[in-house]
């Protein structure tokens, strides 16, 4: 279970105090927060496509994420902001991307 970030202020307060890290897709903030279960927000540029587009990657991000809750770390704001290069891809793309960002910013369980 995940608790979406919604307004500006939270998505600004994991932009301004949490760490990034990025591959070829994705661009990751992680901050430490107050609550059991990590909060989640996705954000997709109109840089890389029109609505349906943005779209189905918000879509396969939140998928992955779903599917692989189980990995991660609890007590996280986790930010995901797709890049230009995520426009197209397929699921196992997206995923295994979201996967290597978790395992390199440490909060995937071993």
């Amino acid at each position: 279970m995940f608790i979406h970030i919604r307004n500006n202020r939270e998505f600004q307060n994991v932009y301004n105090n949490g760490k990034s890290l990025a591959n070829k897709y994705l661009v990751m903030y992680v901050m430490k927060n107050d609550y059991v279960d990590n909060r989640i927000g996705i954000s997709v540029s109109k840089k890389v496509g029109n609505s349906v587009v943005r779209h189905r990657i918000i879509r396969l991000i939140r998928e992955s994420y779903r599917l692989n809750s189980s990995l991660f770390e609890n007590g996280y704001d986790i930010v995901i902001i797709a890049r230009v290069s995520a426009k197209g891809r397929s699921y196992n793309d997206i995923c295994s991307a979201l996967i290597h960002l978790g395992r390199i910013h440490n909060i995937i369980r071993d």
